[in-house]
């Protein structure tokens, strides 16, 4: 479908950048995005304002009132609402054209598989989730499938946005993910993996507000051993960086 067809003068002003051509290719890509927390819905927000066709969207997390101070899905009107199905009416909302597909399996390595079936043609895949486990399996897939990933490495405790840098993982340093992706994709015979991280040491969070959040919102007996710290220009900054990597190639500019 031609782009001017479907959304008029909406990306007139994107258009003067990436050109009719970039923006025939942007409306015909899709891209995956897996967590749509601080750093997903920020990407994904971008994403939509650029001119993708069309976004699958994966998270299975409700919005909550911790979530406020950075995500761009918190409102106090949609708290305990579905993250993606918030998302989805926000990008409705800035174009009707835009077609968004959801997903809200809690990701595992074991079920990675089932939510690509679902998930149709993928050119892009956008890694903005939190546990391990799950972003080796997504790196493993992009690179059985060639399929082009970018993965967020840690945001949490971190005050400075200007030190995030795009990078290959093996280009990292400080980031403690980094360094535990590292090692685990090493195990695994996977490189080239695309990463957004941060040469910021991070911060150290008040032990007893910390041990307080804890209890509050994970409980007694969980097995996590932290909970981060997060403030409103640090996620947003990373996702925005990455939606800008993924309009970049796809448009080919």
């Amino acid at each position: 479908m031609k782009t001017e067809e479907n959304v008029g003068r909406t990306f007139v002003r994107t258009e003067l950048l990436l050109g009719r051509d970039g923006m025939e290719r942007l409306w015909n890509s899709s891209v995956a995005v897996f967590g749509i927390g601080g750093v997903g819905s920020h990407c994904a927000e971008a994403l939509g304002r650029s001119g993708v066709g069309r976004l699958f969207l994966v998270d299975n997390d409700d919005v909550s009132e911790t979530n406020l101070n950075r995500q761009c899905v918190a409102w106090r009107s949609t708290i305990g609402k579905k993250k993606t199905c918030v998302m989805k009416k926000m990008l409705a909302e800035i174009c009707p054209d835009i077609r968004v597909d959801t997903s809200e399996e809690f990701v595992l390595p074991d079920n990675i598989d089932s939510i690509f079936d679902t998930a149709g043609k993928i050119d892009y895949i956008v890694d903005a989730i939190d546990t391990v486990s799950a972003k080796i399996a997504l790196a493993a897939y992009a690179a059985e499938h060639r399929i082009p990933i970018i993965s967020s490495m840690g945001t949490g405790n971190k005050l400075h946005p200007e030190l995030f840098r795009l990078a290959d993982i093996e280009e990292t340093s400080v980031c403690p993910l980094c360094r535990v992706m590292r090692r685990e994709l090493k195990k695994r015979g996977i490189g080239g993996l695309r990463v957004l991280y941060s040469e910021e040491k991070p911060v150290c969070p008040d032990p007893a507000l910390e041990e307080k959040l804890m209890r509050e919102e994970i409980g007694e007996g969980s097995s996590r051993r932290s909970v981060p710290g997060s403030v409103s220009f640090v996620p947003p900054a990373a996702g925005l960086m990455i939606a800008g990597e993924v309009v970049r190639k796809l448009a080919g500019v």
